[in-house]
């Protein structure tokens, strides 16, 4: 999907301008951490982040289901990983992987992400060592 393409390589360069164009103005994104509304709040939270953190590699897949499209409105659900790296800190990247669903809506040609809210599954706990 060319469109989970565009969103991987603004992660993979760190462009929270390019992140939050694919947002509605009034969009709403649903983090671990709280709410957080309309475009320019969302790009805010990016670029924050991405002084941060630096996403190698980020890879978004939709689900066998999506897009669900109803009218001017489109579902999308899948599953997404990514590897981070900390700033200042040393080591091996930081591996994630979790779920997404996206409420899009129509805006002209294109569709602008209305309301994502995503997870992050934690790495299995190793079996504890027996004696």
């Amino acid at each position: 999907m060319a469109r989970l393409k565009k969103i991987d390589e603004a992660y993979k360069n760190n462009d929270a301008a390019a992140l939050a164009a694919f947002y509605a103005e009034d969009a709403v994104l649903v983090t671990d951490t709280g709410l957080i509304y309309g475009r320019d709040a969302i790009e805010k939270m990016y670029a924050d982040l991405f002084k941060q953190v630096h996403f190698s590699n980020h890879l978004g897949k939709v689900d066998q289901y999506s897009p669900r499209v109803i009218g001017n409105q489109r579902w999308d659900t899948g599953e997404s990983s990514a590897a981070i790296h900390v700033q200042g800190q040393k080591g091996d990247a930081i591996q994630l992987k979790g779920c997404f669903g996206c409420i899009n809506i129509r805006d002209g040609d294109d569709w602008k992400i209305r309301m994502l809210t995503y997870n992050t599954t934690s790495a299995p706990t190793p079996p504890a060592q027996t004696k």
